[in-house]
């Protein structure tokens, strides 16, 4: 009889071989070939075959159940992709968080007579310590009521009715409150057309639809305001991103103001204004003008970049008493730009201190473009479809995982450095730990995470999940001298 091959036994090579061997040796006393040698002997062998392989199955199934497959063990219940591996039902809508309910307090517990008010659009924030929040925003708003009359509105449209219905937002604050806090430009400065006052381009009423005060604020680990910044209210158009250098022992406080176009240097307490980078309310793109910055990162106790901006189409080295080393960036053509070192709306920026590299938000053009410390290009991919993709920020940790904040989504995206997507999270709406609009985002040495909202017109607090996974954790900050 010429040899057979017993294709049965070919799916069994993933499984762990020694238990096999060891029936197949005992009850068929060879290897899987058979010559014949006369009928008896052959219906003996045909027998073993057919004892064999029942306990060949017995073996399938006892593997199977405990998980002995190539050699590993059987993982816990959602390991590899929920936030809490092991957790019986739920789901991840905050990923690997837990909001921090009524964080912050309301503004009136802070302030006296702010009865009806409260924060406005939130631009960025930056954790200190859990102990001091730094936080950028438009101003004040008014408190809106709890319940609305429905109100049918033909005149917009049919069947436009508002509210819309549970769930959504009843206002949008990033144009709740004009930039400049509707404030005329000041004598013999030029028109500034980021800056309407009351009367140019804003319908609301100041003091009434609106106040100009309070636009920088600082919090506690609980969410009270401890610190106010109101002497600068009238400098700002827009305070975009507010940051401290971690190798900076003063820990002075940088704010980047967009709609305004400029930088400032502040004390650590805010009382004195040390430096300013370019020329308040005037655009441009020299050596003394923005065009509207974004944001600023360091990379090391010398060196600083800024993203300059929604306007302008360049990245800007600085050292740290403010000269310029060097830019790079020119113009793109939005919104599918591929060609490296080309902008459209330079909207984030983060640094890698042990690689020396720089990752760039291209906004406009869905990508982010990564760079060395001197602008020479490495790498760069999307984030996706545009729309509905649309990346606000970028933050990079301790952990060199790249965090983004897709506003498209209301997510926040992970991938590694090299651009391999990791995880997400996040849902849209108006709830505690909901997102809409998550513009800036941080975290602090303690591990909580804190967002700062232009649409919602808020900052929310998250803190780590028992029993979360840590690589599901946007990173913490980069180690520095404080």
């Amino acid at each position: 009889m010429a040899g057979v091959w017993l294709p049965q036994f070919d799916r069994l090579a993933s499984l762990s071989r020694a238990p096999l061997v060891a029936v197949w040796r005992l009850l068929a006393g060879g290897r899987p070939r058979f010559q014949s040698r006369g009928g008896t002997e052959m219906k003996g062998r045909t027998l073993k075959i057919g004892a064999v392989s029942m306990v060949l199955l017995a073996v399938i199934l006892v593997t199977n159940q405990f998980g002995i497959v190539r050699g590993q063990q059987k993982k816990t219940p959602g390991e590899g992709f929920a936030a809490v591996p092991g957790l019986k039902g739920g789901q991840d809508v905050f990923g690997p968080y837990d909001p921090v309910q009524n964080w912050p307090k309301p503004l009136s517990e802070s302030l006296p007579n702010h009865e009806g008010w409260t924060w406005s659009q939130s631009t960025n924030i930056f954790p200190e310590s859990p102990d001091r929040v730094l936080v950028t925003q438009k101003g004040e708003l008014p408190v809106l009521p709890t319940r609305f009359k429905t109100t049918w509105l033909p005149d917009i449209g049919p069947s436009i009715k508002f509210p819309v219905g549970p769930g959504v937002p009843l206002r949008e604050t990033a144009s709740a409150t004009p930039s400049c806090g509707g404030i005329p430009n000041s004598a013999g400065m030029p028109k500034n057309p980021n800056c309407p006052d009351a009367r140019d381009g804003h319908d609301g009423r100041p003091g009434v639809d609106w106040r100009w005060e309070h636009v920088i604020v600082v919090f506690d680990r609980n969410g009270k305001m401890i610190e106010d910044w109101s002497q600068w209210d009238k400098i700002w158009g827009r305070p975009h991103d507010v940051e401290i250098s971690p190798y900076d022992p003063d820990k002075n406080i940088w704010i980047v103001d967009a709609d305004n176009h400029f930088v400032s240097e502040f004390t650590h307490d805010g009382k004195q204004r040390i430096l300013t980078l370019g020329t308040p309310g005037v655009p441009g793109a020299d050596d003394t003008h923005f065009s509207r910055p974004t944001f600023m990162a360091f990379m090391d106790a010398n060196t600083s970049y800024l993203a300059d901006g929604y306007d302008g189409t360049r990245v800007i080295k600085y050292d740290m008493h403010g000269k310029k080393l060097l830019q790079w960036g020119l113009k793109g053509n939005p919104p599918n730009e591929t060609r490296p070192g080309y902008f459209n709306s330079v909207h984030g920026i983060a640094v890698d201190p042990t690689t020396r590299r720089v990752y760039v938000n291209d906004r406009n053009n869905g990508r982010v473009q990564v760079f060395d410390e001197n602008g020479k290009f490495f790498d760069q991919w999307s984030f996706g479809p545009r729309p509905p993709m649309n990346i606000h920020s970028i933050y990079m940790g301790s952990d060199h995982i790249l965090w983004a904040a897709d506003q498209g989504s209301n997510k926040l995206l992970a991938y590694d450095a090299d651009g391999h997507f990791l995880y997400s999270w996040g849902t849209f709406g108006t709830c505690q730990g909901c997102m809409w609009g998550v513009h800036g985002f941080a975290t602090d040495k303690e591990g909580n995470l804190y967002t700062a909202e232009v649409r919602t017109g808020r900052v929310q607090k998250y803190t780590p999940r028992k029993g979360a996974n840590p690589a599901f954790l946007v990173g913490k900050p980069w180690p520095g001298v404080w």
